[in-house]
Parts: structure tokens; C-alpha cells; sequence
């Protein structure tokens, strides 16, 4: 019998601790909500995912970690960099120190991916025990040209910067599915793993469970961003257009329209890992990705 990973009661210990910190009006908690709750959540959830299916980041993929870890700011910072012209969002009640800031800035950003892929992989190993694998002929699930893709890609993440910022900030939900259409059929080409490919064996439950974590995934950062503003701490602000803030609705700080972002941006991550993760050698450094299937 797989036993749970003496961390997991660590990363529940850090969420219910910051919770009743942050109950108790704790300044510093309120300012650093998010990168505490994160790391106390991705240390639960892996633990959780390790006694479900034998295999986890911190358990089977350790060497690889680290690596996760500096993917995910060097990613995010390419948003960043989209949204010094499309304005979409912007950090209040940060610190005064800039290099406080700074370490704020790398500790939340180093939990954006290893955040997605832990719920992602918890969302997969629910699956797998629920739903048994089928095999569906190639024939049957096209997936279209990969230029095609790659071409819609390149206007999406191109066309917003060539627009003026008032324009452009229509545009950002462009830029999160286009990193995916040019990334993912460059994947594959290069015979690394690739959800065109998977979608047209007829292999589902992966893009299905980055669907879908991808979604709680913005449903659990903006509960606590919201957490955060209520308490008078650190948080984020969108700055979306009011057009796209159908009916006014907004879930926390986000437009409801805002979470639909979440979903391609699951997608996205998993393709921009992919090339990393090659380009830094791949399983001949890493070892065989158990849980990409």
C-alpha cells in the first residue's frame, strides 16, 4: 500500500495556518496569501496524487522540480512582458522594499505551473480510476493541418503588440491560446509529447484533465486573490475593457468572461514545458514523464 508523503500534512498545515492567520488580521499573511497558499496547496495536492497513483513530481520526478520551478517564472514574465502594452491587470498593496517585491514576485511566480500541473495531475488520476482508457483509430478524431495551427498561432500572439494598447487590451484571451497553436504542433513535429497527437489517437483524458484543472485552477486564484483584497493585503487588479465585462459579473476580481482564459491557458503551459524540458535535455536528463500520457 502506497503511503502518503510525510509533506502532505505539511502543505495542509500551511493552508489551514495561513487561513487562520489571515482570520487573526496577520499583515504579513495578507500580504504574502498567495504564494503561501499555493506552495501549501501544491505540497498537498502532490502528496495526494502520489497515493492515488504511485507517481508525483516531488516523489518520482524530483530532479525535475527545480526545473519546474524556474520554467514557471521564466514563462509567466513572458505575460508580464504582453501586458506592459495590453494593460490587462495590474499588483496593489505590494511592499515598499524593492527586493522584498522582488522575491514576492518569484515565489508567487514560481507557483503557477507546478500549481496547474499538481491540480491537472490530481484531475487526471480522478479520471483514470473513473474512466477506462479507449483506443480510437487516428482516422477518426482529426485534428487539422499543423500549419494551420502554427499560422493562427503566430497572428495571435503578434497581432495584439502590433495594435495600439487601447486596442490591444481586446486581445489579451488571443494571446493565451496562441502560445498553444504555435507551441503545440512544434511539439510535435519534434515527436515530443503533444495534445494534437493525443487527440487524434483518440487519447483524451490529458486535455481533458488541463481543461478542467485549468479552471479550478482560476477559481482557486481568485478566491484567495479576493481573500487578499478583503483583507487589505497584496492583490491583483484587471484592468479588462468594460466590453468584456458582460452584465458587470465578475467572479472575485475577474470578469466571468475573464475565467474562460484559464482553460487554453492549462493547454499552454503543458506545451511551453514540453519545449523547455527538451531543450534542456529532455528525458536523457530527466527520466521518462510518467504523468504526460
Amino acid at each position: 500500500m502506497i503511503k502518503t508523503p510525510v509533506y502532505t500534512w505539511i502543505g495542509l498545515a500551511i493552508i489551514l495556518g495561513g487561513q487562520a492567520l489571515l482570520a487573526a488580521g496577520s499583515s504579513f499573511m495578507a500580504t504574502w496569501l498567495t504564494p503561501v497558499m499555493w506552495t501549501g496547496l501544491i505540497l498537498l495536492l502532490d502528496g495526494i496524487v502520489y497515493r492515488l497513483s504511485g507517481r508525483s513530481w516531488l516523489m518520482t520526478r524530483r530532479r525535475e522540480f527545480p526545473l519546474l520551478i524556474l520554467a514557471s517564472v521564466a514563462v509567466w514574465l513572458i505575460f508580464e512582458a504582453y501586458n506592459l502594452h495590453l494593460r490587462n491587470w495590474r499588483y496593489e498593496g505590494l511592499p515598499d522594499s524593492s527586493l522584498v517585491r522582488d522575491l514576492g514576485y518569484f515565489w508567487s511566480f514560481a507557483t503557477i505551473i507546478p500549481g496547474v500541473f499538481e491540480i491537472v495531475d490530481l484531475v487526471q488520476a480522478l479520471i483514470d480510476r473513473a474512466v477506462k482508457p479507449r483506443n480510437v483509430p487516428r482516422s477518426m478524431v482529426p485534428a487539422g493541418p499543423s500549419w494551420a495551427w502554427w499560422l493562427a498561432g503566430v497572428a495571435m500572439i503578434t497581432i495584439p503588440l502590433a495594435l495600439p494598447a487601447s486596442a490591444a487590451a481586446y486581445l489579451f484571451g488571443a494571446v493565451w491560446i496562441g502560445f498553444f497553436l504555435l507551441l503545440d504542433p512544434l511539439n510535435e513535429n519534434l515527436g515530443l509529447p503533444s495534445l494534437r497527437q493525443q487527440w487524434r489517437r483518440g487519447s483524451r483524458h490529458k486535455i481533458w484533465a488541463l481543461l478542467l484543472g485549468g479552471l479550478i485552477c482560476g477559481l482557486v486564484w481568485e478566491t484567495w486573490n479576493q481573500q487578499a483584497v478583503a483583507a487589505g493585503g497584496a492583490y491583483w487588479v484587471y484592468l479588462i475593457p468594460e466590453g468584456l465585462r458582460p452584465f458587470g459579473l465578475t467572479f472575485g476580481q475577474m470578469p466571468l468572461l475573464g475565467l474562460l482564459g484559464f482553460p487554453p491557458f492549462a493547454l499552454e503551459l503543458f506545451a511551453f514545458y514540453t519545449i523547455i524540458r527538451e531543450s534542456l535535455g529532455g528525458d536523457r536528463i530527466f527520466g521518462a514523464r510518467p504523468l504526460d500520457g
